[in-house]
């Protein structure tokens, strides 16, 4: 177990600034999961972490001490690829085995098949090892590579969108599967994903990227249901954004004017001035009667659930419900929270 510190760091590529002052710590065995949409930089904070890239400001550390100055393989970081980067060819077993024969200290055989064997039972490819990775399903590639990282036991874990070129029930299969064995394992990791599900299922904490800075690090639902900008409610879920006139601010209550009708709502972040957004997911609203009519337009099944759009004197609605409602629907907010506009 380690405790890694990413503390101000600043990448730049020319004049693109890709990192920009991105500050955080992942607790031993705790795995942190960095998600925003492509190009943000989260790719490069990981990079930055593995040495193979060199921030111009800032600095990484892993139980207090710095990594900067170090080549990637004396860092004890481990990085597990979107595309697996296996050896075609070699075996199962010799593919996580590498490490231990070409890494320092080097492990003498019988100890290195012990190990292979320890994890592939871990990772639930017992009576694979003398496969090769062409005999394998793609879930399959990615358990090798996953395998073959924590056999040289890093200090920390690096995963760079490991589970995207997966299908959708694989994916949902895997990364169960994946936070079971880093947690097994007590690994501290940081996992990179642009898959909203894909974070809240597997981290014990997130955070948000977006033109490379963190905008929020927060537990998962912490994350969901108090979000402190409005890209972060946005980009994590479903949600209704309405720009709404303070009418009485006494923190943490405020009321505010939006539609001709007074909303009470808690504040997540102060407002700044007499507008604030009225911030609310779809599924915090009672159906079938309220204050609030909404012409719907559209309705999409989603197997569980109807997500339903429509409009609320001009403004934007989208809302979650169980069958079709009737149109005009009526409802009301059970429950709101106050943003600012500015971001």
């Amino acid at each position: 177990m380690a405790r890694l510190e990413v503390e101000n760091l600043v990448k730049r590529f020319g004049p693109v600034v890709a990192v920009d002052g991105v500050s955080f710590s992942v607790e031993a065995g705790e795995i942190l999961v960095l998600l925003g949409p492509s190009g943000c930089g989260k790719t490069t904070v990981l990079r930055c972490i593995a040495g193979l890239e060199h921030p111009q400001a800032g600095d990484v550390r892993v139980d207090g001490r710095s990594l900067l100055g170090l080549p990637p393989e004396r860092r004890g970081v481990g990085l597990v690829f979107q595309r697996y980067a296996l050896f075609p060819h070699l075996s199962v077993a010799a593919n996580v085995a590498y490490g231990l024969r070409h890494g320092w200290p080097r492990l003498p055989r019988a100890q290195r098949q012990r190990k292979v064997a320890e994890l592939l039972a871990l990772v639930g490819l017992s009576g694979y090892e003398r496969r090769r990775p062409h005999e394998l399903s793609e879930g399959q590639k990615q358990r090798v590579a996953l395998a073959r990282a924590l056999a040289v036991e890093p200090k920390v874990l690096l995963l760079d969108e490991p589970l995207s070129a997966l299908d959708a029930a694989l994916r949902g299969e895997l990364r169960h599967e994946l936070r079971r064995i880093l947690k097994e394992r007590n690994t501290t990791a940081v996992y990179v994903t642009h898959d909203q599900t894909e974070a809240l299922a597997l981290a014990d904490r997130v955070g948000v990227m977006r033109a490379g800075k963190l905008e929020q690090v927060d537990r998962p639902q912490d994350l969901y249901e108090r979000p402190r900008t409005p890209f972060v409610a946005q980009f994590l879920g479903r949600a209704n954004l309405w720009l709404a006139r303070v009418v009485r601010l006494q923190p943490p209550k405020a009321w505010v004017e939006v539609a001709g009708l007074t909303v009470e709502a808690e504040v997540l972040a102060p407002p700044q001035g007499g507008e604030a957004l009225l911030f609310f997911r779809p599924e915090w609203v009672e159906t079938g009667h309220g204050p609030f009519q909404a012409e719907l337009r559209e309705a999409e099944y989603l197997g569980d659930h109807w997500e339903v759009r429509g409009r609320v004197q001009g403004l934007p609605l989208v809302l979650r419900t169980p069958t079709i409602p009737e149109n005009p629907l009526s409802f009301r907010i059970m429950r709101a929270f106050l943003l600012p506009t500015a971001e």
